[in-house]
């Protein structure tokens, strides 16, 4: 009788360390990341020090919950493992997220060669891109938190008598292409007439920055597995 069972976990790690170094696009985005680091290594004030966490967003952003990290008090031993901590965070972050990427580029060589899909309906192909998004547990589980940030900051936004930094929440879990929304939409903030739109613009633009994500995400985790991703129901 033949073994179905899953693969163990070197195997899945293996495969995720191919999809993170053996594409041009991968290695190409773990290179930036590097050049963001040597910046802010070299130059810890300038306005790019920050611009590891953003390349390696939204992952770089859990740890922003934990009071532990760079900057943490209490002697330079805690100093030097909460940096420590956040160094190996960091690298996990870029290789996971260069995996995705390589994932991406790997199913999109795959569908070009085959011609079967070239006279399916727009709708069709519509779905099928959407599929990987929520036939996996991966993406819907980011989904959900995705769902929850914008949720909560709608609420805080019109009926939170203090809404306080509540888009934080959704910029985080959306990031790296949330930016873009907020850079659209902040400078409706200044304008009287239309600020009561800036929130819903935002969670608009928030909701397909994490929808983008999600799909990523779901490509990667049927490349993990070696699996293809199920049609769309």
């Amino acid at each position: 009788m033949p073994n179905t069972s899953r693969p163990s976990g070197l195997p899945r790690l293996r495969r995720l360390l191919g999809l993170a170094t053996d594409n041009w696009l991968a290695r190409g985005y773990l290179a930036v990341v590097a050049v963001g680091v040597g910046v802010m290594v070299l130059f810890p004030d300038s306005g790019f020090a920050e611009s590891p966490m953003m390349l390696t967003a939204p992952l770089s952003f859990a740890p922003v919950i934990l009071p532990f990290g760079p900057g943490t008090e209490g002697g330079g031993a805690v100093e030097v493992l909460a940096v420590g901590s956040w160094a190996v965070w960091l690298l996990v972050c870029a290789v996971v997220n260069a995996a995705v990427l390589g994932a991406l580029v790997t199913r999109s060589g795959a569908a070009a060669t085959d011609g079967a899909g070239a006279a399916r309906p727009r709708t069709g192909r519509v779905r099928e891109l959407l599929a990987p998004a929520v036939d996996n547990w991966l993406a819907r589980a980011y989904l959900a938190v995705v769902a929850a940030s914008l949720v909560f900051f709608l609420w805080a936004a019109y009926l939170s008598p203090d809404p306080g930094f509540a888009g934080i929440w959704p910029l985080m879990a959306t990031a790296p292409f949330s930016i873009l929304a907020l850079v659209v939409t902040g400078p409706l903030e200044w304008v009287t007439s239309l600020s009561w739109l800036s929130p819903l613009l935002f969670c608009a633009g928030a909701g397909l920055a994490g929808l983008f994500n999600a799909v990523l995400l779901g490509r990667f985790a049927h490349r993990l597995r070696g699996g293809a991703a199920r049609p769309a129901v």
